[in-house]
C-alpha cells in the first residue's frame, strides 16, 4: 500500500512540471494573435497599439499555437511586445506562466 502511494504521488508531481519548458516565439495581443508572429516592425507596432488599446497581451508559439499571458506575468511582458522571444515557464492549460523572457 505505501508503495502504490509513493508511485502515485511521483506520478502527481511528475504530471505537474510535465508542461514546464522553455520556448521561442513573439509577444503578439490577443486581438491578431498569430498575424503577428512574423515580428516585424509594422506588426510589432501594430501589436503594441493593440495592447495600449486594452487588448491583452499573448504569446504566439514558433509552430502558431496563442497562448494566454497569466495576470502575474504581464508586467514581464509588456516591454516585448511585438518582439521575438525566449521565455521560460510553465503552461496550464492554454496560458502561459513566465518565469523569465529574454529577446
Amino acid at each position: 500500500m505505501k508503495t502504490l502511494f509513493l508511485v502515485l504521488a511521483f506520478a502527481a508531481l511528475f504530471s505537474m512540471t510535465a508542461f514546464a519548458g522553455e520556448w521561442t516565439g513573439v509577444i503578439s495581443d490577443a486581438k491578431c494573435a498569430a498575424s503577428h508572429a512574423d515580428a516585424s516592425e509594422k506588426s510589432a507596432a501594430c501589436a503594441q497599439s493593440c495592447v495600449k488599446r486594452g487588448a491583452a497581451p499573448v504569446f504566439v508559439t514558433s509552430d502558431n499555437k496563442v497562448l494566454k499571458i497569466d495576470s502575474e506575468s504581464k508586467e514581464k511582458v509588456m516591454p516585448h511586445v511585438g518582439h521575438k522571444v525566449t521565455v521560460t515557464g510553465s503552461v496550464e492549460g492554454d496560458t502561459l506562466k513566465v518565469d523569465s523572457i529574454k529577446m
